[in-house]
Formats: C-alpha cells, sequence, structure tokens
C-alpha cells in the first residue's frame, strides 16, 4: 500500500483548493478544521467545490481527509452551555461530513473540569449516544468518528487508553456506530507512553486494551517535552524530545505503516513540503 501522509491545512478556499494544495507539497491525504478552530459557524459546504475536489481526488489518489472539531468543542464541560456547544457543532459537522464519504473526523474528547474522570467519560459518551442517534433516520453514517489520543494536561479526558475504551465500550452498548481513535505521537509521549524506547510494548497495550483495528489515523508529532511531561507542546520531526529515529519507527511499523499519517508539525507549507520529502525518505518498502 502507498504511503498516506500529508498535514493540516487551511480550509478557507474550500475543498479543492485544499486537494491542489496537498498534491503541490507532495501531500496524499491532509487534515482540516472544519471550521474556526476556537468554534462559531461554518461557511455553507458549495456543492460544486465537492464535486471537483472529489475528482481530483480520485485522479490524484488523495484521502482520507482527516476533519477536525474545534478546539473549544468540550462534551465534558460541566456547564450545560459548554455541552450543548458541543453537541450542536458535532452533529452540524457530521451532516457537512455526509458530501465526502469516507472521511475520518476527530474531536478531542474533552476536559471534565473537576467533575472527575468517570463523570466526563459518561457525558462524553451521552453526546455520542444522542448524535448517532439523531442522524440513524438519514441511514449509516460514512463518517468515521475517532477519539483522540490526549496528553493529559489539566482535567483532560483520554489521558490514557483505558479511558478511551471506557467510551467507545459505553457508546458500542448503546449504538451501532464503532469509534475509532486517532493516536497522536506526542500526546501519547506526554501522556507517559514510551514510543521511543518500547513502541511495540505501547502497541501491545494498546491493542489488548482497545484493539489495534481501532487506529485509524496517525497524528505524527515531535514533542518539546520529555516522557509523560503531560503538557501537549508539538515540535517539528526530529527537533524534540521524540526524536527522528522513533518516528521513522513509527511510519514503518508493520501495524501501522498502512494508516494514514498527518503532520501537525509547527510549519508553514514550506515546512510541511520538507517534512514530508523527509518521511519518504525515511520510509522502507514493506517486504
Amino acid at each position: 500500500m502507498s504511503f498516506k501522509i500529508g498535514c493540516h491545512l487551511s480550509s478557507a478556499g474550500g475543498y479543492l483548493a485544499m486537494g491542489q494544495t496537498a498534491a503541490s507539497i507532495g501531500a496524499n491525504v491532509f487534515q482540516f478544521f472544519t471550521r474556526n478552530p476556537r468554534g462559531g459557524a461554518a461557511k455553507p459546504v458549495d456543492p460544486a467545490d465537492v464535486e471537483q475536489f472529489r475528482a481530483f481526488a480520485a485522479e490524484k489518489g488523495i484521502g482520507p481527509i482527516l476533519a477536525h472539531a474545534p478546539y473549544t468543542l468540550n462534551a465534558a464541560g460541566a456547564e450545560p452551555r459548554v455541552r450543548e456547544f458541543a453537541e450542536a457543532t458535532m452533529a452540524d459537522d457530521l451532516r457537512r461530513l455526509a458530501y465526502t464519504p469516507g472521511a475520518l473526523y476527530n474531536f478531542h474528547p474533552g476536559s471534565h473540569v473537576n467533575q472527575g474522570a468517570e463523570a466526563g467519560i459518561d457525558l462524553i459518551a451521552d453526546m455520542l449516544v444522542r448524535i448517532f442517534e439523531a442522524l440513524a433516520p438519514k441511514g449509516p453514517l460514512t463518517t468515521t468518528v475517532l477519539l483522540e489520543t490526549m496528553a493529559g494536561k489539566g482535567s483532560e479526558v483520554g489521558r490514557n487508553f483505558d479511558e478511551l475504551k471506557a467510551i467507545c465500550d459505553k457508546v458500542e452498548s448503546r449504538s451501532a456506530v464503532r469509534l475509532g481513535v486517532c493516536l497522536d505521537t506526542c500526546h501519547v509521549w506526554d501522556g507517559g507512553y514510551d514510543i521511543v524506547g518500547d513502541l511495540d510494548g505501547v502497541l501491545a497495550t494498546f491493542d489488548a486494551t482497545l484493539g489495534l483495528d481501532r487506529i485509524k489515523a496517525i497524528h505524527l508529532n515531535d514533542s518539546m517535552n520529555g516522557l509523560a511531561a503531560h503538557k501537549d507542546r508539538h515540535a517539528c520531526l526530529g527537533k524534540g524530545k521524540i526524536g527522528l529515529d522513533a518516528l521513522a519507527r513509527v511510519v514503518n511499523h508493520p501495524r501501522l505503516r498502512d494508516l494514514p499519517f498527518y503532520l501537525e508539525t509547527p510549519c508553514d507549507l514550506d515546512g510541511y513540503r520538507a517534512e514530508i520529502a523527509l518521511l519518504k525518505g525515511l520510509r522502507v518498502e514493506s517486504v
């Protein structure tokens, strides 16, 4: 399978513009915010733009695209208005993503804000079930919803694999929708999982907890901080505490190599172009 590698792009110009930008920097996947990362209304979907993009993506072999929810979405918030915003935003995002079947939708599970992780997990699961039930009359969901692994700063939910499993179990006991996971290399490292010294062990733990088949995407980022720092500060590839050798092992690992990889490093387009080229050079053909 071809190496699926790309980065986060601005969605300001629409789908076709993102596809063209991705192709121009050597990417065949890309991530984008569904709306302003701090929230707010999303631009209306332009069906003509979507059709042009889908034709371009098919021609260039681009996909899957990864839509990222705004950072302000907090399904575990202590205030009802915060949770209501999260639910309305995600439901709207998933309705809009019906225009691009096969897309992935990634969100940060949320922060429990001193309510406790168990309460936060319940609130997140309840919201997802309500959204899936509301969308069900329109037919099967064509977007795969992903929980992102988190670094564990503050009161974040999803700081370890057990918390992600608890959300999945609670949702899937009441819904036919199966959740996936986006594994962020910076976040799991900052969260205390040693992907530098024991990548196989970390993956074995994930497999025993959630099953590796749940990982549908990888955020490939270096980290400015050391193991278990719980700070979530991304660094450019090879410029942080994870290092290029460890990240090369991630993109070449037999259980991960066929997944799509999305860069969220602090780079401009030229920087992303260079990092994509660097990773392609480090990619080892499968035997």
